[in-house]
This record gives C-alpha cells, sequence and structure tokens, in this order.
C-alpha cells in the first residue's frame, strides 16, 4: 500500500538511538510499508540489515557532502514498489494513527499532499517496543510534549509522479519542505494537514552532523542557497497554507478567517493573472485588519 524513505544521519551517539527508534516504529505499522533508507553515511547499512528495510546507498550529493532532495525523491519514485509513498524525517515515530490517516485519503481522486505538525520529546534511550509501547508513549507526549508550530513539516505523503521539477535543496537545511508546500499548491493539488489525527513524535537532537551547528541549518550557505532556489520567501509557505484539514469526522475544507485570509494573500503567488484581479479585495482585508485591532 505505501513506501516510507528517509535519508538518515550518520548512526553514531544520541542520533544514532533517535533514527533506530524512529525506524523500528515504522516496521511495527500494520499493513507493513515497505521502507528504504537512502544514503551511505555511517552505520546506514547495518542499520537497514538490523532492521530489515530496504538500503539505496547511492545519493546525489552537493560540493559539501550533502544529499539533495531532487535525486532523493527521484530515486524514491522510481525504485518504490507501491504508487503511494511518504518521506519521513528519521527522527520520527510514526504509531497506528498514522496508518489510518493514510487509509482515509488515499481513495481521494484529487492528486493531494498530507502534512501534519509534530510533538517535540526528550527521548534519551532506545524505546521498548513490546505490545503497550504506543499507548506509553501516547501518556507521556501528553504530559510532557510539545506541539510544534505549523511551520515545521517532518512527513508528505504523496501519489507516484505528483512533482514537477524538484530543485537540488540541501536536505537537512531550511526551506525545502516549505517549498514542497508551496509547490503542491501551486499545481493545484490539495494540501492535507492531518495534524488533528496523526500525533508525529519528534525526538529532539542536536544539530552536531552539521558544520556550523544549527546556526548554519538556519542561516548558512547551503541555507541560503536553498531560499534561493524556492525562489524568495513569498514561496516559504507552511501548514498554515493546507487547503484541507483531516479530522476525526473527515475531510474538511479550511475556512477560518486567518487561513481565507492567507490563502487569499498567496493567491498572486499561486495564480498571477487572478491576483491582479483579487486586489481590491486583498486591500479591504487588510483596512479591515487595521480596524479591527
Amino acid at each position: 500500500m505505501l513506501t516510507l524513505f528517509t535519508i538518515p544521519k550518520p548512526f553514531c551517539g544520541h542520533i544514532g538511538v533517535v533514527q533506530r527508534n524512529a525506524i523500528a516504529s515504522w516496521t511495527l505499522l500494520r499493513p507493513r510499508p515497505e521502507i528504504m533508507l537512502l544514503g551511505n553515511d555511517e552505520g546506514t547499512e547495518a542499520a537497514a540489515k538490523e532492521l530489515g528495510v530496504r538500503l539505496v546507498p547511492q545519493v546525489d550529493r552537493n560540493e559539501f557532502g550533502t544529499p539533495l532532495l531532487n535525486d532523493l525523491f527521484e530515486k524514491a519514485q522510481s525504485l518504490a514498489t507501491h504508487d503511494f509513498l511518504c518521506y519521513v524525517n528519521a527522527d520520527i515515530i510514526l504509531m497506528s494513527d498514522f496508518t489510518r490517516a493514510v487509509e482515509r485519503v488515499i481513495p481521494n481522486k484529487r492528486p493531494f499532499l498530507m502534512v501534519g505538525q509534530r510533538w517535540d520529546i526528550e527521548v534519551k534511550e532506545p524505546l521498548d517496543f513490546d505490545p503497550q509501547w504506543e499507548e506509553r508513549l501516547r501518556v507521556h507526549v501528553a504530559r510532557h510534549g510539545q506541539l510544534h508550530p505549523p511551520t515545521g513539516m517532518d512527513y508528505f505523503l504523496f501519489r507516484r509522479g505528483f512533482w514537477g521539477k524538484i530543485p537540488p535543496f540541501a536536505i537537512g537545511r531550511t526551506v525545502w519542505d516549505n517549498w514542497l508546500i508551496y509547490s503542491a499548491r501551486s499545481c493545484g493539488g490539495a494540501v492535507i494537514d492531518a495534524t488533528d489525527v496523526v500525533m508525529a513524535v519528534h525526538q529532539n537532537h542536536d544539530y552536531a552532523h552539521i558544520p556550523g551547528g544549527e546556526a548554519a541549518a538556519w542561516n548558512g550557505l547551503e541555507a541560503r542557497r536553498n531560499l534561493d532556489l524556492a525562489g524568495g520567501n513569498e514561496r516559504v509557505f507552511t501548514l498554515q497554507d493546507a487547503t484541507h484539514a483531516l479530522t476525526p469526522g473527515g475531510l474538511e475544507w479550511r475556512l477560518t478567517k486567518d487561513h481565507l485570509r492567507r490563502h487569499l494573500h498567496t493567491v498572486p503567488i499561486l495564480y498571477p493573472r487572478l491576483g491582479r484581479l483579487l486586489l481590491p479585495g486583498r486591500r479591504f482585508l487588510r483596512l479591515t485588519k487595521r480596524t479591527l485591532t
């Protein structure tokens, strides 16, 4: 039914623990998805054998050795057994609610991208995947976790062939995930926010794997290049740009005032000709906002 793919960091120290926890959780999804680990960083081959998942060692990299998003997605789509694929960051634990969400959205005939916010928690040790592990983790997240803002997306579900040309973004730097939301919207696809029904658990970690650390990931040369490849800040989309929400009651249009205001703001970016026709409405909304505040 589904192929999950990711490109792990080196399996060293704490990040190695985090990634084994995440990938092990994917192997427990039912029905079990096909799982592909791409790349040949330290420990990836051994982890693939240990966890019984597929290894694709060769991925294009830039001059800094950073894997490139376009090649990652192209290889995954060309090699996947199934027509529905999901890129997941290798530090994200998935549970049974993810499978249920996938089963609810794949009958959708309109092209779509399913994404969602994550829950941030501290995990220091390997998880015990006994029969009660999921229930135990949900309680822990409810007590100690923090829902990440809509700016961070860590999984992307789509049908094979959904994407057009993807720029050579550096993985692990900023903007590439925001551009995927923009790209989905620009081609007329539905962007489905599954936050209400999927508890995607992010295990906090440091940025020791990036030369220059977290500052470089956000503001370094590769991050600035990613922003240029995306086409600038106006194409930095987030979950505020989702067109639909998957809720316990079903798939719903995003019709809150904030979302409608955001959608109107992005019309000139997505559809330049139509944007000129809506310019008076955008001016009216700005005036109304000033009046109300």
